[in-house]
């Protein structure tokens, strides 16, 4: 992922706020040589903590084929994408320039952490990690805990493996129009507040945040 200066996160509470808001990624494991990897998409948990870069929280069908590939290579990368929105190239055209020969572009979030993948099998630790996953989710409950061997869950614990992964590096980007001048920010800013499409509410939050004065320009 190419990320310029003015996309890259601001600090390392950018990224681990927004990380903390958005949890279905897609975690890629490499495949076999001269295979492509595999992609699958989840919901996974984060947590900030242990080590510097903290770790996420998932689980998978036993079943599922890419557990081979991960038992040989544990170097995994969990992408998330989101808040984004297509601009159109008639609004970022430069001032005295036709419209038309405005360029097109996106505007997106994407957080990708690199893990080492741990796959854990034991029922006590299995059973511990996945409530602790459903408990993001579930804040206010109403799904009974699972413990190994007790109903309603128990019996189909063996049927999951869960995976810790334990976050080694971090590649944040916030692409928002940084990079260009203010007066087109400002008519993007406006185009975006009359489109109200999806994802132009959070689009403009983003442009918000990142734009010194910019705070009274994000209701839609």
């Amino acid at each position: 992922m190419l990320i310029h200066p003015w996309d890259a996160a601001l600090d390392e509470g950018e990224w681990r706020d927004w990380l903390a808001r958005h949890d279905f990624g897609q975690l890629a494991v490499n495949g076999a040589p001269g295979e492509p990897p595999w992609v699958q998409p989840l919901h996974f948990r984060y947590e900030p903590e242990p080590g510097p870069y903290g770790q996420a929280l998932t689980h998978l069908a036993r079943p599922n084929p890419l557990w081979r590939d991960l038992e040989r290579s544990s170097a995994v990368l969990l992408s998330v994408v989101d808040d984004y929105v297509y601009v159109p190239g008639h609004w970022t055209a430069p001032d005295g320039a036709p419209s038309a020969h405005g360029t097109p572009t996106s505007f997106y979030a994407a957080v990708q952490l690199r893990c080492t993948a741990h796959i854990v099998d034991d029922p006590e630790e299995k059973a511990e990690l996945l409530n602790r996953q459903v408990a993001h989710f579930q804040p206010e409950g109403g799904t009974a805990p699972v413990a190994p061997g007790e109903a309603p869950f128990g019996r189909m614990l063996p049927g999951i493996r869960m995976l810790r992964l334990e976050v080694t590096d971090v590649r944040a980007k916030f692409k928002y129009g940084g990079n260009k001048p203010a007066d087109i920010r400002d008519r993007v800013t406006d185009r975006l507040s009359d489109r109200r499409g999806p994802g132009d509410a959070a689009a403009l939050a983003h442009k918000a945040r990142r734009t010194p004065g910019a705070e009274g320009q994000v209701a839609l």
